[in-house]
């Protein structure tokens, strides 16, 4: 049985300083093929580095809205490189929860990514908190993106717009230990042909590893959650949710 983790930062430098070949082995023995996504220039680089030379992973590259204030112009050279297993732009979006970039420079960043992706016929992980209002007026303005509604937590309103969009939805851990009702039916209603499973490793723990550092082997146990709620078959979910991520990614 095969599981696919779209969402993961096993790559990323301070993260699994001292044991990530175990982590990565452990996810392979698990059956679980990786997404290695970008964050920043640096880790982006990291990303496209690791899957270099680990087999069942893949890397995107992109700039958080967290870290644009920093820059962004390393990605248009990453991608220009053309690195062996790139598979798409992310994660990239709209963070104003925390405000950690000031806004204009988190939306100019979010359209030149855009654009690239557009460019270069690549798919994209969004990352959008607390500012759907300002993200789909941008989204619009770019014909023919495909791409991932990372970690989807906001409202059925966002949701079905994302999906009239033809946008896939990720779901994490948050899905298995959230006390928040109307999130539960939210996770509920997903369409299976447009859910994508994701960890956010090492963030994330799903239920029942709480407390401990997440990681790609602990994609199973969302699958787990989701098709014990849908009453679904563990092997079908799996099978679903990884075609759906080898049509988004082509992996």
């Amino acid at each position: 049985m095969m599981f696919t983790d779209t969402h993961c930062h096993i790559h990323e430098s301070g993260f699994y300083e001292t044991d990530r070949e175990d982590v990565y082995n452990r996810a392979v023995a698990a059956g679980v093929r990786m997404i290695c996504i970008g964050t920043n220039e640096e880790f982006s680089r990291q990303a496209t580095a690791f899957v270099a030379s680990h087999d069942n992973a893949w890397a995107t590259v992109g700039v958080h809205p967290h870290d644009v204030k920093d820059g962004w112009s390393d990605i248009a050279r990453i991608l220009a490189e053309k690195p062996e297993k790139l598979v798409g732009i992310g994660e990239i979006g709209l963070d104003y929860f925390y405000d950690n970039s000031p806004r204009d420079v988190q939306i100019h960043a979010l359209e030149e990514q855009l654009q690239l992706a557009i460019d270069y016929g690549l798919p994209v992980s969004f990352h959008v908190r607390s500012a759907f209002d300002d993200f789909w007026p941008i989204f619009s303005n770019f014909y023919g993106l495909r791409g991932v509604l990372h970690s989807f937590t906001d409202n059925q309103a966002n949701l079905e717009k994302g999906l009239s969009e033809g946008l896939y939805i990720g779901v994490n851990g948050i899905s298995t230990f959230t006390k928040d009702e109307s999130q539960r039916r939210l996770f509920s209603t997903i369409p299976l042909e447009k859910m994508l499973l994701e960890t956010d490793a090492p963030f994330l723990t799903p239920t029942p590893h709480r407390g401990k550092v997440n990681e790609p082997a602990f994609v199973r146990n969302v699958a787990e959650y989701h098709a014990a709620q849908r009453g679904v078959e563990l092997e079908h979910l799996a099978r679903v949710t990884s075609t759906n991520a080898s049509q988004l990614f082509s992996i």
